[in-house]
């Protein structure tokens, strides 16, 4: 099954995707989008690209579990992405995946001038591995 991973924003929207074994994430590409109807547009293109067959969304909840302001805005984005697409969409915890990813670009010591074009994808790539290694670890 080909699983692939989203880091869901109003401006930029990441993507990353498994390989054929469901054991490794790697980062996609960062889409740029102008509102949730583009991203929806954008995104289910890319998904067919890819051959998806799987949707691992990353969902926005706060450093004690509650739900943030971005749930609603991300639950809404996940319906019309399921409605254009048909594909089923499971969500994951995304708490501090964008930390981690720019964690990772200042231990890599990534240009800062370039970060803006990957963090997105990186971070896509961190919320599908988490998901992948937790599928792996619940059997």
């Amino acid at each position: 099954m080909k699983t692939v991973g989203i880091d869901y924003g109003d401006a930029r929207v990441g993507i990353a995707s498994a390989d054929l074994t469901n054991t490794v994430a790697t980062a996609v590409c960062t889409i740029n989008v102008k509102g949730m109807k583009d991203a929806v547009l954008k995104v289910s293109e890319k998904l067919k690209e890819l051959n998806a067959e799987l949707v691992v969304l990353g969902l926005p909840v706060n450093m004690d579990g509650s739900q943030s302001f971005r749930v609603e805005k991300t639950n809404a984005f996940a319906s019309m992405l399921k409605e254009k697409t048909g594909l089923p969409i499971v969500f994951t915890d995304e708490r501090l995946s964008t930390v981690e990813a720019y964690t990772y670009l200042n231990i890599t010591d990534y240009k800062s001038s370039r970060r803006r074009k990957i963090i997105d994808a990186l971070s896509a790539q961190i919320i599908l591995q988490s998901y992948l290694d937790a599928q792996k670890n619940s059997k």
